[in-house]
Parts: structure tokens; C-alpha cells; sequence
């Protein structure tokens, strides 16, 4: 299963700062139900797609929500930060 949507980046500050980009509700729901065989420490793998950069990451669960990490390396190829509005495509990884 695949998803396609649009979000803002945002800055979350943990031990470090981080960027990611929080996952529609609705859409949410629908990974939770679509990934309960690969979820671990209640993370879900992914690959997901900004611009023409894919790269490999894990969700986290966040009120309710999934949150996906934005790589460095990813903020550099496409030249985001935060506040940007980026298209994303996703889809679970299954091992």
C-alpha cells in the first residue's frame, strides 16, 4: 500500500533537533492498521520519496499520529527546511 500527500516540515527537539513531517490523521489510522506485522518499538519502516530523493526511515508515533523523519541528507538534495511544504510519497516496508 502507498500513500501520497503534503505536509509542512517541522522542527521536533528531542535530545538533538529534528525535521519531519507529520502524517494526516486519516492516513495515519490507515498505516497503523496496514503495518501492524512490521511495527517495532512502535516505529514503522518505510521508504518514502521528497522530490526526486527516496530514502529509507522509520515512523514515530506521536500523539496519535505518525511523524516521518526527514534525513539530512534529504534536507540538502532538496533544499528543505523547516516550514517548507513538501509532497511525499510512502509506502511500508515489508521484510
Amino acid at each position: 500500500m502507498e500513500w501520497a500527500f503534503s505536509g509542512p516540515v517541522v522542527e521536533w527537539r528531542g535530545p538533538a533537533p529534528y525535521l519531519f513531517v507529520a502524517i494526516p490523521e486519516g492516513d495515519s489510522d490507515d498505516i497503523r492498521e496496514a503495518a501492524r506485522d512490521v511495527v517495532y518499538w512502535g516505529q514503522v519502516p518505510v521508504i518514502a520519496t521528497i522530490g526526486r530523493t527516496e530514502f529509507t526511515t522509520a515512523l514515530f508515533p506521536r500523539d496519535g499520529r505518525y511523524l516521518l523523519p526527514v534525513k539530512v541528507a534529504v534536507q540538502r538534495a532538496e533544499g528543505v527546511g523547516e516550514g517548507d511544504i513538501v509532497q511525499v510519497a510512502m509506502r511500508v516496508v515489508r521484510r
